[in-house]
């Protein structure tokens, strides 16, 4: 029996936090249908009945969600655990997906959420003009004390994996020579970084701390079907989402 493809419930017009799931299957080489592509009014009917709860699954808080079969379930750790396992991208020991779970995890609280609330430090309802000072001061201080830190800690594991620390076997990647969805996720969330902190991440390149960090996100972008999603019109543009681009934010540590 052939299994129905994947659907991702997610808005029009943007990666945000739904992107993780499509980087996930666009690896895995699977099927999906993805909501966001039938434009904002026609995505919104699906989005809005889907978070009120569907044949027999509850409501949910929001987006992004993803369907299989019978089964939706929303949060995008959840989902990325849901579909590590079954895309065999969770690591090759039984215990893998809880560790490939706790870097994602890591990932997606440091270089997501954190960068998210730099442009909106107050409330989510307002405007980055109505809080543009408190904006400002809150990068100003994110890159200079929290964005080391997170980039320290990505340079320490993958030299741990390396150097077969951990993982089966040396490599390159978060989980040694294995690849994981930990490794696509911390990705996009580099690559939405970069975008919203460019002259950061160029001045934290330029100083070669972070050289296994920035190969990994080379050699992440370079793998053949992420490369062909990433030059297809699949990928979205940065706008509105979790990575917007604020000139005042835009600083380099002091």
């Amino acid at each position: 029996m052939t299994s129905p493809p994947y659907e991702i419930v997610y808005y029009h017009g943007v990666p945000g936090r739904g992107e993780h799931i499509r980087l996930i299957l666009e690896e895995a080489g699977a099927t999906y249908n993805d909501l966001g592509a039938l434009g904002w009014e026609k995505c919104g009917e699906y989005v809005n009945g889907y978070l009120k709860g569907h044949g027999g699954n509850p409501p949910y808080f929001a987006m992004p969600m993803l369907k299989h079969g019978d089964l939706i379930i929303n949060q995008t750790p959840n989902i990325l655990l849901y579909l590590g396992s079954r895309l065999k991208l969770c690591g090759s020991a039984p215990d893998d997906l809880y560790r490939v779970n706790a870097l994602a995890l890591t990932a997606l609280d440091g270089l997501s959420t954190e960068v998210h609330d730099c442009h909106h430090p107050i409330a989510i309802a307002l405007y980055w003009e109505d809080q543009k000072e408190e904006s400002m001061r809150r990068s100003k201080e994110w890159v200079k004390s929290r964005l080391p830190q997170h980039l320290d800690y990505w340079e320490r594991a993958l030299k741990s994996a390396s150097e077969g620390s951990h993982g089966p076997s040396p490599g390159p990647w978060l989980m040694g020579d294995t690849f994981t969805y930990a490794d696509l996720v911390l990705f996009q969330c580099l690559d939405g970084t970069t975008f919203a902190f460019p002259k950061a991440l160029g001045q934290a390149k330029e100083s070669g701390k972070y050289k296994l960090l920035f190969e990994h996100y080379d050699a992440v972008k370079a793998r053949p079907k992420i490369a062909s999603y990433l030059a297809s019109d699949k990928r979205q543009k940065y706008d509105w989402g979790v990575y917007r681009y604020y000139p005042g934010n835009d600083v380099v540590a002091e």
